[in-house]
């Protein structure tokens, strides 16, 4: 008996060390004010981007690992700039999201806590597209892209006789429109092939098979030359080929880029290759809005206020009708909650207006076992056993209905995170956390308080404050 009053104790110091983790703020990084929790994009405002993205040179079985190698690149490049829990996802165009017979998808970027568009395409970087052109002077680039456009207007408009400039039809980029998507990385590397250049920093270009072919086909045609690197049409690198390595080509699908640089001046060209290296033809923005938190302020002080009162009325009612058990209980609950905070801090989870309603549900699943707890210990009692057999046998039998129930309920919330939406994925989350925190919370932390309290005096006024509802026992 005593160690478990001593447990009960522990617990009881734990929960409010763990209710004060949970009310302290937090950086989430070296950008943000301090906050209590992450809240999502309909909670505390923020930016929504979305993109057209064009995949018409991709194969049809490859367009999606394209899309979420995207997805992937730029969430990670987000997070590279200190933006808080991004949102990136893809869809797919038409009816259902099933497509609309176009090589043409979407890409949509949440951002929140970003107060402005500038701000938030900074952060992703403008999405720089990179390219490995043919070796033009900047006067033909501009003639040529002169010419393209005037084709564009001219089909746009319908005009009639009108004859485009041979310059429309000619190609600033490389032999087989070799872009960033066939680059798989770039590195920082240093040559050790021989004495004089030993150490000297490189950067690493490592090509997919295509890439290769195509690189090496540009290197050919270029030998003597150069082949400008551009990303977002800003040239980054205009290394040389010289005629020996144009004729052996490339081997493995990897080249390399020299020329006196520093070991920061490599690191950031790498950078830059990588950061353009897109597995997709073109991205466009079309629409770019930033998302007031007014209405995140409401829906946020909405939860906040349901979940309150719900504690509240849940409180009273099994206070009222399960007495003692009831009052253990509701701090088991109390505890509850404090665990769910934290894990909400430490994992972390992003809390969103749907994820608010499945913190509520699962504080109502707590409370359900409870009530079949105390319902198999009513029995129990009723049945003339004692206190602390009733208690035992009260959690012993309730044990499977809880865990079916509950189980039922938890394969629900993986099938809806798996399939779901982003907003979805959110309550799924926070209700299938809450489904196993409130299985420990109820087995565990009940059981431990009830058998600390239990007396071993079954009689009287003691057995009444074990009883339940309108009975007398």
């Amino acid at each position: 008996m005593f160690k478990k009053r001593l447990l009960a104790i522990l617990l009881i110091i734990l929960g409010v060390l763990i209710a004060n983790f949970d009310f302290t703020k937090s950086l989430s990084s070296e950008n943000e004010e301090p906050q209590l929790f992450k809240l999502g994009l309909d909670l505390s405002g923020g930016i929504y981007l979305e993109y057209l993205v064009d995949v018409s040179s991709i194969p049809q079985a490859e367009v999606k690992d394209s899309m979420d190698a995207l997805r992937d690149l730029i969430e990670r490049r987000v997070n590279t700039f200190g933006v808080s829990e991004p949102i990136v996802q893809t869809k797919q165009p038409g009816l259902l999201g099933l497509g609309d017979g176009t090589k043409e998808q979407r890409l949509i970027v949440e951002l929140p806590g970003v107060d402005n568009v500038k701000k938030a395409q900074e952060a992703i970087g403008m999405i720089p597209i990179l390219e490995f052109r043919e070796n033009r002077s900047p006067e033909e680039e501009v003639a040529i892209l002169a010419a393209k456009e005037d084709l564009r207007k001219a089909i746009e408009e319908q005009r009639e006789n009108f004859e485009p400039d041979p310059l429309a039809f000619e190609n600033i980029h490389t032999v087989g429109e070799l872009t960033g998507r066939f680059l798989d990385r770039a590195s920082l590397q240093f040559n050790n092939s021989n004495s004089i250049s030993n150490g000297e920093p490189i950067v690493l270009l490592e090509f997919n098979e295509e890439g290769a072919k195509l690189f090496t086909e540009l290197t050919k045609n270029n030998a003597g030359g150069s082949i400008p690197i551009y990303v977002d049409g800003e040239m980054v690198s205009n290394p040389s080929v010289g005629e020996e390595y144009a004729k052996a080509g490339i081997s493995g699908g990897t080249a390399q880029i020299s020329g006196g640089f520093t070991a920061e001046e490599a690191k950031d060209l790498a950078w830059r290759l990588n950061s353009g290296a897109l597995p997709v033809d073109k991205l466009e923005l079309l629409e770019s809005r930033s998302i007031g938190a007014t209405l995140g302020e409401k829906a946020l002080d909405a939860g906040f206020q349901a979940g309150i009162w719900g504690l509240a009325i849940v409180a009273i009612f099994l206070i009222l009708w399960y007495r003692l058990p009831g009052l253990v209980a509701v701090l088991a609950l109390g505890l509850y909650v404090a665990i769910m905070l934290a894990l909400f801090k430490i994992i972390p989870v992003v809390i969103t207006a749907p994820g608010i309603a499945g913190i509520i549900l699962s504080i109502g699943m707590a409370v359900d076992a409870n009530v079949l707890i105390f319902e198999r210990m009513k029995e129990e009692l009723r049945a003339g056993r004692t206190i602390q057999d009733s208690i035992r046998e009260g959690f012993s039998r309730a044990w499977p209905s809880i865990r079916d129930g509950n189980f039922s309920s938890l394969i629900s919330a993986i099938i809806l995170f798996w399939f779901g939406t982003s907003l979805v994925k959110g309550f799924a989350l926070t209700f299938g956390l809450g489904i196993l925190v409130s299985m420990f919370s109820a087995i565990t932390i009940s059981r431990t308080f009830l058998l600390a309290i239990s007396p071993s005096d079954s009689k009287g006024f003691i057995r009444k404050l074990f009883g339940s509802g309108l009975s007398k026992s």
